[in-house]
């Protein structure tokens, strides 16, 4: 990429978008095509037909994508496969379509199965089970990145699929109901703090910038303990108690999102698709990279963390009854290394 390149950005706005867009303008990078949703809605073929049409950018940053944690993979699950597979067909189609130079497809490492072998490696993928919990959205990506792949092999392109851990930073989501592990923790930690403290003026605050289904800080306070007690921020008769799904034992890997846009940028800048693959390899396959950092945490002992950070001190319960989602996905980055970040 020159400093000049036409540079798309799709899904710019968000956690793993803005990341890319600073570390690209840190860069120098300075000639960008943003559109946020309601300019550009990608799960439409023909507004992304001509957008593509008109604006031929030379390079696209696939960032864009329908996410959410555990509770909202497990309600929205229609949701999650159709919206981000008319979103990736859309936009890699477009793509190969008005010849685009290179293309980043961002994945997310609940590609690989269930009781995958730890650390992961990139050829662990379609060798078992999905984990249940997030298998739409984990087919919908899979699909993307072997998309990726077989444009490449049919037509010529340079499209490369890279498959980040858990992230976390700036512009994160922090609607509980659709949000990742980590800014739902930070957030109920600080909502509870707020109860626990009694400080209905930051509680209502909060409200105020994220309702949660509706309700904001002009609410009633019967009305804010209840939506907040049905995300398990409960306020009882002289405490607070915080309930979180699953037991706490699942082991998570967490990447800071602007290190993971370092590393995106980078592989933009030095990779092309035949350096993601053994040239004596007969069957070309896995040409995905993982992005992590090779460290874990519970999730008992992150919230431990978080809580203390926030300031949070009453219970702290587990409940059993829901899911743990994967118990462990830690990733082999030795791939990643190799290719030189």
């Amino acid at each position: 990429m020159d400093l000049g390149s036409k540079i798309f950005v799709a899904g710019h706005r968000g956690l793993v978008g803005s990341a890319i867009l600073k570390n690209l303008k840190e860069r120098g990078y300075h000639n960008f095509v943003l559109r946020s949703h309601s300019e550009l809605d990608l799960c439409n073929q023909a507004e992304v037909e001509k957008f593509f049409a008109e604006q031929r950018p030379e390079y696209v940053f696939l960032a864009a994508a329908f996410v959410g944690g555990i509770m909202a993979n497990s309600k929205y699950r229609a949701d999650f496969i159709y919206n981000n597979l008319q979103i990736q067909n859309n936009v890699i189609h477009c793509s190969y379509k008005y010849g685009v130079k290179k293309l980043l497809f961002l994945g997310s490492t609940c590609i690989y199965p269930r009781d995958a072998e730890q650390p992961i490696k990139e050829t662990s993928l379609l060798t078992d089970e999905l984990e249940y919990t997030n298998e739409p959205y984990a087919l919908a990506k899979i699909a993307g990145l072997k998309m990726c792949e077989s444009y490449n092999l049919q037509y010529g392109t340079n499209f490369i699929a890279v498959m980040p851990t858990n992230l976390y930073g700036p512009n994160d989501n922090f609607n509980l109901e659709t949000s990742h592990v980590m800014p739902a923790l930070i957030r109920k930690a600080f909502l509870g703090k707020c109860l626990q403290n009694k400080d209905w003026e930051s509680l209502r605050k909060d409200l105020n910038i994220r309702p949660i289904e509706g309700v904001n800080g002009d609410a009633s306070q019967s009305e804010i303990e209840k939506i907040l007690s049905k995300y398990g921020i409960k306020a009882k008769e002289n405490s607070v108690e915080i309930e979180l799904w699953g037991s706490g034992k699942p082991l998570r890997e967490f990447l800071w999102s602007e290190d993971m846009a370092d590393a995106c940028v980078f592989l933009m800048e030095n990779v092309d698709f035949k350096d993601t693959y053994s040239q004596t390899d007969k069957n070309i396959k896995n040409c995905h990279i993982n992005i992590g950092t090779q460290k874990e945490i519970s999730i008992k002992d992150l919230f431990a963390m978080v809580c203390e950070t926030v300031g949070y001190t009453s219970e702290i319960v587990y409940n059993i009854d829901k899911p743990d989602g994967t118990m462990r996905k830690l990733t082999d980055c030795s791939k990643l290394h190799s290719l030189g970040w």
